[in-house]
């Protein structure tokens, strides 16, 4: 059979109904195809079902496009265009730079990594357009007429030489520093992770620009993280442009078992999830007023192995809901960020259990849980379910599901109006306490 292009959204599902180009398709003969769907699938990327009558795909928060044998998959974000780049802009910190297509972004034919080249692009252009950064880098050579400092060191155990130069130090400027290694490595890994033939060609043409005075570095997690401990506040500008390698590089692995073990993935998948996660961290950190937001707080003891019946030693499972909310020391709110549409889709079982034990685990009266969900319906409505103690119907706890409103958090983000701030803050109120906030 032929090479075939599927695309579908987030959260969709692809049957091989009759007809379709997945109707009596299968991964026979593309051993490292077959491997790949496996792994995906038990890493709970994208599920791939190889079936009698051809293969099923199941999408889930992960956006981006791989190969899969002769199958060229692509997911797409259900949030396109310019809301899509203003939140991610936003959630990252990204600049509002212009891109080189001003529509480009807007298209179909663009995938989501094809979003992060362009404002890696963009990023590369302005850096250097202002002059890329130099730094001074110590030497030692020997020269009839030294232009630095005489190392006397030296001189003294070569002195009795007879020879016609003076051994020196001197500290020029040079281009050739880690952050300029990292841009440009971070360009030419971008031509390669692009699927816009146009697109790829800019990422070139300024790798180009960049390799006449640069040398290439191969970019991975330690190279990235070197990258970002050079940074001081003569640099600050290349900060964007190593958010966005960064979360390219992130991209290119299948992690397995956490990030112990990862697998380098024919293309790119982006978790959604992680982004709306750190969307709505920086947007309820930045106009929750009079409180303390904590990422991934741990709750402690919610969980606990008897010492008396712990052979094996092991450590207690734990639990970490994304935001808990403190105001003067004392948890007002638990809040879990979930990238699915709940307000379309059914609220998973193992959601409502993870947050039921988030609202059993804690003390007081009002025991509650609230689950932040994506929405672009204007309609979404804030949803509960109550836990009952089973034999009397007491109520014990509840679990809300509360819609974020993705248009609407656009408008809020973009806003530069006098009353832009106080728009905001009472959106975070209301996100993270409800209507009566």
């Amino acid at each position: 059979m032929s090479i075939v292009d599927v695309s579908l959204r987030e959260w969709e599902t692809l049957e091989p109904t009759r007809g379709s180009v997945l109707a009596g398709r299968t991964l026979e003969g593309f051993d490292a195809g077959r491997q790949l769907a496996e792994r995906l699938t038990k890493a709970g990327r994208v599920e791939i079902l190889e079936l009698a009558r051809g293969i099923e795909l199941r999408a889930t928060s992960f956006v981006g496009r791989f190969s899969l044998g002769d199958i060229t998959v692509t997911i797409h974000p259900k949030l396109t265009g310019s809301p899509l780049l203003s939140l991610l802009r936003y959630a990252y910190g990204l600049r509002h730079l212009s891109l080189y297509e001003s529509v480009g972004y807007a298209a179909t034919r663009f995938t989501f990594q094809d979003l992060l080249v362009q404002q890696l692009a963009a990023e590369a252009r302005e850096l250097l357009a202002r002059g890329i950064h130099r730094d001074y880098e110590r030497r030692q050579s020997e020269l009839a007429t030294p232009r630095g400092r005489i190392d006397f060191n030296r001189y003294a155990r070569v002195g009795s030489r007879a020879r016609a130069v003076l051994p020196y130090i001197e500290h020029p400027r040079v281009e050739d520093t880690l952050l300029n290694q990292v841009l440009l490595g971070g360009l030419v890994f971008a031509g390669r992770v692009t699927s816009d033939v146009d697109l790829r060609a800019q990422v070139k043409r300024l790798a180009k620009i960049l390799a006449a005075r640069v040398s290439e570095k191969r970019i991975n997690g330690a190279v990235i993280a070197d990258a970002w401990r050079a940074t001081d506040r003569r640099t600050t500008a290349y900060e964007p442009a190593l958010i966005v390698i960064e979360l390219l590089l992130r991209g290119e692995g299948v992690s397995m078992n956490g990030d112990v073990q990862r697998v380098r993935l024919p293309g790119f998948l982006f978790d959604m999830n992680r982004f709306f996660q750190t969307l709505l961290s920086r947007f309820l950190r930045e106009n929750l007023d009079g409180c303390e937001v904590e990422d991934e707080c741990r709750f402690k003891g919610l969980f606990q192995y008897d010492p008396a019946k712990n052979p094996q030693q092991r450590k207690a499972p734990a639990q970490k809901p994304d935001f808990v909310v403190r105001r003067d020391r004392k948890i007002v709110a638990v809040l879990d960020a979930k990238y699915r549409d709940l307000w379309k889709l059914e609220l998973p079982r193992d959601m409502l259990y993870q947050l039921a034990l988030y609202a059993l685990g804690q003390n007081g009266p009002m025991r509650r849980a609230v689950i932040l969900y994506p929405t672009m319906e204007t309609a979404a409505r804030e949803q509960a379910i109550v836990v009952q103690e089973p034999v009397d119907g007491v109520s014990q706890a509840e679990v809300v599901m509360r819609p974020v409103k993705l248009f609407e958090l656009d408008e809020l983000v973009r806003g530069q109006d006098p009353q832009a701030g106080k728009r905001r803050g009472a959106y975070a109120a209301h996100l993270a306490f409800g209507a009566a906030a």
